[in-house]
């Protein structure tokens, strides 16, 4: 940019030596003088088209005709890098005489600038040229004044082939005052940006040193956008250019990122409501050092309702900055987060479903990101937290919120819980709850107030999809649950089993409970349980079936027990089935059930008396055996069945014959 001012001083310097000249010679001959000392001095080649027209009177000046400057060599874009249909230039001609330049106007009329940076980090604006440049070098450092200088109609163009950004300025009007070149000087800018309204005025110290690059006092702001509230910035420090280097108070309000966005040429995320759907401004000490890092220190930050103060750094990074942050807030409302209707709470147990609206997560993929954010209260629509310590961090659009320290309903949370938007929108956690007051927690949760206890809750989760309804359709994980002492209202236990009436249902009633316990497992957006046991004064209930998360429908069978004995025996047992919409669940004894398990067990009865009139049969009739065989001396010994008994004792009997029949045939009987 250096060798731009110098290079465009120098072509001042030159028209304004020529306009002296031509009274004296051809203002064709002194064209080409020109155009051949800028080429010499900045390696470019400069052409007039048409006269050049001096005029002497009332002020010295010259009136050019088109004009172009070439781009540089390695650039692939057709056109010059800059072209105007004219130049006026008029001068102090008393001043000129003394030695002194002052310019008391220059306009160029529909100009068209054309900045470009190379993949190889090379750019247009940087000259250079085969002649030696030093001060001597007629224009180059030379001091001026500029009473008006003028662009009227321009067009400025900025194209970084690195990056592929592609920034067009169309409607350029701006002026220029420098009254002092070692002094102070002004620069005024509105243009049309991305087809949006955007303005500039700038107020700096010491242009000579500005022209050079260096850091000098300076005050800023900017605008772009009119259609809504329109974004805006303003900067009083000291800036230079050169690398690009600031520091100073800065105050920026970006509530209309979406017309930021246009004129810059950027793609904009959309901010959910509680992180600056409508308003987003900022304030601070910044500081640029010069390395294309950035340091806010004792930031405010005003994201819709809420106010967050602290300090930030932001660095470049190969893929996308990376930002740095120790914030403390107010209490923070982030209801916005889930959709217009305001998240999970959405009517509570009484909706139609969950909100459907996409959650746009793209801002996570602006930058990387390590935050830590200690904030009084928390409000998530889904819950109301309490005071939080949690440190976010940010890789590829993947944020990951490690909770430090969170209360919650008289309780604590710890744990982590993701928000994936890497190609598409995920959500998971891993996280413990303990000592949580149940009835305000389902009321925020869901709407329904009957659960009163304190509990424990371990829940691991992952749910896929663009909206809530879609994560909670297919939402997977496992977890279990343990509650203290407390009471179900709207539901008398109890009273059903004891009258076998379904009706114990509705204000007034409740079963008061010593404990509930179980585990459950999370599939497709349906929980499942079948280990769920309730201990309550005279009452003992198991319980098994399936909560529709995703669908908001019951299907759970509970079977209490109203105990008759101290010792938990005897008693009846008639199951409850609980089903239907969330809104509006049904309880039904399960007579059926009942009478199924009665047959079932009679039948069990019968079987089992059949088998013992069997068992009593066979032993008898062993017994009558074991007499008669008795009477005919065969008795079984130990380990012996009866029928051993019987053969041993033929046997014996067979022996004994056979050793009479033997000892007769051998005395000669």
């Amino acid at each position: 940019m250096r060798w731009l001012v110098r290079a465009l001083g120098a072509l001042l310097v030159l028209a304004l030596v020529g306009a002296g000249l031509l009274a004296l010679v051809p203002a064709e001959r002194v064209a080409q003088a020109a155009a051949a000392q800028f080429e010499r001095l900045t390696g470019r080649k400069l052409e007039f088209d048409g006269e050049v027209s001096p005029r002497f009177w009332p002020v010295l000046g010259v009136t050019t005709g088109p004009v172009r400057i070439a781009n540089a060599d390695w650039s692939t874009e057709d056109g010059p890098m800059f072209a105007a249909e004219s130049l006026q230039i008029e001068i102090n001609a008393t001043a000129l005489m003394g030695g002194e330049i002052q310019i008391l106007g220059l306009r160029a009329e529909r100009p068209e600038i054309l900045l470009e940076r190379s993949k190889d980090g090379q750019e247009n604006w940087v000259f250079g040229g085969g002649g030696a440049v030093s001060p001597a070098t007629p224009g180059v450092g030379t001091a001026y004044t500029l009473a008006d200088g003028r662009i009227e109609g321009g067009t400025i163009r900025y194209i970084d082939h690195a990056s592929g950004r592609r920034i067009a300025l169309d409607g350029v009007d701006a002026t220029l005052q420098v009254p002092d070149f070692t002094g102070p000087f002004t620069l005024d800018l509105t243009a049309v940006s991305g087809g949006e309204e955007v303005a500039l005025t700038a107020e700096g110290g010491v242009f000579s040193a500005f022209t050079e690059g260096r850091v000098v006092p300076m005050t800023l702001t900017a605008r772009a956008g009119v259609r809504k509230t329109g974004s805006s910035l303003a900067f009083e420090g000291r800036a230079g250019w050169s690398p690009l280097a600031a520091e100073g108070a800065l105050t920026a309000d970006l509530s209309d990122l979406e017309a930021l966005g246009h004129a810059l040429g950027a793609d904009t995320p959309i901010l959910p409501r509680g992180l600056g759907a409508e308003r987003l401004t900022m304030e601070g000490q910044l500081t640029l050092d010069g390395t294309g890092a950035a340091y806010l220190r004792g930031a405010t930050i005003i994201a819709d309702t809420n106010q967050i103060t602290g300090d930030l750094d932001l660095k470049p990074g190969e893929a996308r900055p990376m930002l740095s942050a120790q914030l403390r807030s107010g209490p923070l409302l982030l209801a916005g987060l889930w959709g217009e209707r305001g998240g999970g709470v959405n009517g509570g147990m009484k909706a139609d479903g969950w909100p459907k609206e996409t959650l746009d997560v793209s801002a996570l993929g602006a930058v990387d990101a390590a935050v830590s954010l200690v904030a009084p209260s928390v409000d998530l629509g889904l819950a109301r937290l309490g005071e939080t310590r949690l440190l976010l961090t940010i890789d590829r659009a993947r944020a990951v919120f490690d909770i430090r320290q969170m209360a919650a309903y008289g309780g604590t949370v710890t744990g982590q819980f993701v928000v994936n938007g890497r190609g598409g929108l995920s959500v998971g956690g891993d996280l413990t709850l303990k000592g949580l007051d149940m009835q305000p927690l389902m009321t925020d949760l869901s709407g329904w107030e009957r659960l009163v206890a304190k509990g424990n809750l371990t829940l691991k989760f992952l749910g896929v999809g663009n909206s809530v309804d879609e994560i909670m359709q297919g939402l997977k994980g496992d977890g279990t649950l343990s509650l203290g002492k407390g009471e179900l209202r709207g539901l008398d236990i109890a009273g059903m089993l004891r009258t076998l009436d379904p009706g114990f249902v509705g204000e007034g009633q409740k079963t008061i409970f010593d404990g509930v316990a179980g585990s459950f497992a999370i599939a497709d957006g349906v929980l499942s349980n079948s280990d769920l046991k309730l201990v309550a004064p005279g009452l003992t209930a198991t319980g098994s079936g399936e909560v529709g998360l995703g669908k908001r429908e019951l299907n759970y069978r509970l079977r209490p027990t109203a105990l008759a004995a101290a010792d938990g025996s005897g008693g009846v047992m008639v199951p409850l089935l609980i089903t239907g919409p969330w809104a509006a669940p049904r309880f039904r004894l399960d007579m059926e059930s009942i009478a199924r398990e009665k047959m079932e067990a009679e039948a069990r009865a019968a079987e089992d008396r059949l088998r013992q009139e069997a068992a009593e049969a066979e032993a008898a009739a062993k017994a009558a055996l074991e007499a008669k065989l008795a009477e005919e001396g065969i008795v079984a010994g130990d380990g012996e069945t009866l029928q051993d008994a019987a053969r041993r004792k033929a046997q014996e009997a067979l022996t004994d014959e056979a050793g009479k029949l033997l000892d007769d045939i051998l005395n000669g009987n």
